[in-house]
C-alpha cells in the first residue's frame, strides 16, 4: 500500500465531506429559521457517523454547533 496515496485519499474524502456538510447545515439552519422552528442563538447538538462497511468501521462523533 502506498501510504502517501492512502493519506491523500483520506484527506480528499474528508475535505469533500466537510464542504458538503457545511453547506447542508447552513441550508438547514436557514430553512429552520425562516419557518420559525429555530431562534437566533443557542447551540444545536450534532452527531456525525462515519461508516466503512468493508472494514467494519463505524465511528460516531458527537459535538455541537454554536449559533452565536
Amino acid at each position: 500500500m502506498n501510504e502517501e496515496a492512502f493519506n491523500m485519499s483520506i484527506r480528499k474524502l474528508l475535505k469533500m465531506f466537510g464542504i458538503t456538510a457545511q453547506r447542508e447545515i447552513e441550508h438547514a439552519v436557514a430553512k429552520a429559521r425562516e419557518s420559525g422552528r429555530l431562534g437566533g442563538a443557542g447551540t444545536l447538538p450534532a452527531k456525525v457517523t462515519l461508516e466503512i462497511a468493508q472494514i467494519g468501521l463505524r465511528a460516531e462523533i458527537d459535538g455541537q454547533i454554536d449559533l452565536g
